[in-house]
């Protein structure tokens, strides 16, 4: 075994995180020297060197998730048990499917992050405790790594949050080398705890970090990174769920030492107000817009009510009738448009997938060289509205064909399209892959007839299974486009590179929206001031999700419930498939009901030649579309390997 200097410093910090994280090495690994350097470089050399504090930051962040892998070898489960779809596999690659199946436990709890996790934090926090030893640094440099750390460490804790709720949050400072295991046991802090040290940490990032960034550090935090964490974990701490709403369900889900409810059993209206500020502090550093791409020659024509209600309550920032809808919506995802050139995308990463792995590659047909294994809800895809902003109602004779084609902003719509699926809003046609949808594959180069495919879900349809893979066909007839770009295809061709949004303007217009309609009363913050229920303030970012997506504003502030209610659908349109709607439904209480609804889809037993049977909607009760959802799926269950290291720890309601 090598003989080294141990910094005691740095030892006590690694226990800390291993009460607190469970085990991240086994009894054998965490005595031996030699594995402890192999995990934390020599720290007395990293701080004598920028490059080498900067590689070991990086370091610090690769525990973060990879959001943008959303089905398939996902960091975080919550696309992949949203209601809006599941996968056509159940196995460790596709392991978010377990869980609405009742297959998670906390013995086998399929996600387990926790002790990645606060090594993360461990090692933002020594950066933060021995930066100041750092001499071959200038200033602005110094608040930039400062500043990431202060992100990392709210980040990992903001990612533990969503999963579990309150966690334990392990001092800033380490514990002295003679610490016994009882100081270094923590209890579980209230979900309002953690949310309050997430921010405390969000705001010394964003005093610390740039407001912008280069191509060169584009995927790095700023400082709207930072205050867009604090905007969503505002708004949901706010919300019912974590709001003395959960209906007494969590009444004796208390704290050993104190007695403290983990989750708040009182209604705070004022949490509504800091949501409200911390959204307003975003769209006042006026850095950020929804992306909109210029209207062209083959712009579909907007229906006459949407500017009728412009004109009526027009906003300052655009006008709908000098966009183009479709593209507008579609490059924000696509790849089509860098991130430099689009100011909507806050903060985002970089899928780690590709090929069939991809978001889009899992979507995409067998015979393209996809998985084909992303089913789509048919309450998905009947949420997004018609055209002219009214709620999607099946036409008469829903299931017979438009009988010719159409094309507009580059889209093609075959002619033997549905008459269920003309008409609709743009982001549709963005969002969903239906039955005669056309794939462009412009990168394709072999010598099959694969360009401007028309994929047909039916039984004896195009989109079946491989001869070697017969799991791999899709359910419901429906599965998800907005990853896709018009040139990509496995077989034979390319996916286009892309970056996926964690962070975006929009969302940050309506956490705005949310927060004012339901605070009661004024309030103050950062010298920023709301009002609840103000209209102008509400209808102007409410009205710019609606004009960008082509669809009619509202003309008036409707009543709060009314308001809510469209809120909500708002955003499990504008947002379908990116990670919220599992988050959403948790926060507002409806997940129960949500979930225990019958999974529909079309009739994909059916064949071309039984088409109105296709298109019958159809109850699934197939072993991958059967969901069990009881109050304990609220919250991921601990790990009964971290419970077994730390007995303080007390674990989630119903696991």
């Amino acid at each position: 075994m090598k003989r080294i200097r141990i910094n005691t410093r740095d030892i006590a910090t690694l226990l800390v995180a291993f009460m607190a994280g469970g085990a991240f090495f086994s009894c054998k690994d965490f005595l031996d020297v030699d594995d402890y350097f192999k995990h934390t470089t020599q720290l007395d050399s990293v701080f004598q060197r920028k490059e080498l504090t900067e590689q070991y930051i990086h370091g610090a962040a690769a525990y973060l998730p990879n959001e943008g892998n959303l089905w398939t070898n996902a960091s975080t489960p919550f696309q992949g048990v949203s209601d809006e779809n599941f996968t056509s596999f159940n196995d460790n690659r596709h392991a978010a499917i377990k869980f609405l199946l009742d297959e998670v436990t906390p013995f086998a709890p399929a996600f387990d992050p926790w002790g990645n996790y606060y090594i993360g934090i461990r090692r933002a926090s020594i950066v933060l405790q021995r930066i100041h030893e750092l001499e071959d640094i200038s200033d602005i440099d110094r608040r930039d790594f400062m500043g990431r750390c202060y992100f990392l460490r709210g980040y990992y804790y903001y990612q533990l949050l969503l999963m579990y709720g309150g966690v334990p949050i392990v001092p800033d400072d380490p514990f002295s080398v003679g610490a016994s295991i009882e100081e270094m046991s923590k209890e579980r802090a209230t979900y309002d705890e953690t949310v309050e040290y997430i921010c405390e940490n969000m705001e010394m990032a964003a005093q610390l970090l740039p407001t912008e960034r280069s191509m060169a550090q584009i995927s790095l935090p700023t400082q709207g990174a930072a205050l867009s964490v604090i905007s969503r974990v505002r708004l949901y701490a706010a919300s019912p769920w974590f709001n003395g709403g959960s209906g007494g369900l969590y009444t004796d889900w208390r704290r050993a030492s104190d007695g403290a409810h983990f989750i708040s059993q009182a209604v705070d209206n004022e949490k509504w107000g800091k949501a409200a500020v911390a959204a307003k502090r975003v769209m006042d550093m006026n850095l950020y817009e929804l992306y909109t791409s210029r209207r062209r020659n083959d712009t579909k024509e907007l229906p006459e009510i949407v500017m009728e209600t412009y004109h009526a309550r027009p906003i300052p920032q655009f006008s709908p009738e000098d966009i183009d809808p479709l593209r507008s919506y579609a490059e924000v995802f696509n790849g089509d448009v860098s991130l430099s050139m689009n100011h909507e995308v806050i903060y985002s990463c970089n899928p780690t997938q590709s090929g069939k792995d991809s978001p889009a590659g899992i979507a995409m047909p067998a015979l393209m060289g996809g998985m084909n294994g992303l089913n789509l809800t048919h309450d998905l895809a009947s949420a997004f509205y018609m055209e002219d902003g009214s709620p999607y109602s099946p036409p008469i004779g829903a299931h017979e064909p438009i009988g010719s084609g159409k094309s507009f902003s580059g889209y093609e719509l075959s002619g033997n399209v549905a008459r269920m699926h003309d008409n609709r809003e743009m982001r549709f046609y963005v969002s969903i892959g239906f039955n005669h949808c056309i794939w462009p594959n412009t990168s394709y180069t072999g010598s099959s007839n694969l360009k401007n495919l028309q994929v047909e879900y039916y039984a004896d349809g195009n989109a079946g299974p491989p001869a070697n893979f017969a799991v791999d066909f899709n359910h419901t007839g429906y599965t998800c486009k907005k990853y896709v770009n018009p040139e990509d295809i496995i077989t034979d061709g390319s996916i286009r590179p892309k970056s996926f949004p964690i962070f975006r303007y929009a969302e940050t217009l309506l956490n705005y929206a949310e927060a004012l309609n339901e605070l009661e009363g004024s309030y103050t913050q950062n010298g920023i001031t709301v009002t609840g229920r103000d209209a102008e303030e509400i209808l102007n970012a409410f009205n710019q999700v609606r004009y960008r997506a082509g669809l009619p504003g509202l003309t008036s502030l409707p009543s709060q419930g009314e308001m809510r209610d469209l809120i909500k659908a708002e955003r499990r349109i504008e947002f379908n498939c990116e990670g919220h709607r599992y988050l959403d439904l948790r926060r507002w209480g409806e997940a129960y009901d949500a979930y225990n609804r019958p999974v529909l889809g079309m009739n994909i037993k059916a064949r071309r030649s039984e088409r109105e049977v296709f298109y019958t909607i159809t109850t699934l009760t197939n072993d991958k579309a059967r969901r069990y959802f009881d109050y304990k799926n609220y919250f991921w269950p601990i790990s009964r390997t971290v419970l077994d290291r730390n007995p303080k720890l007390v674990q989630n309601p119903g696991w």
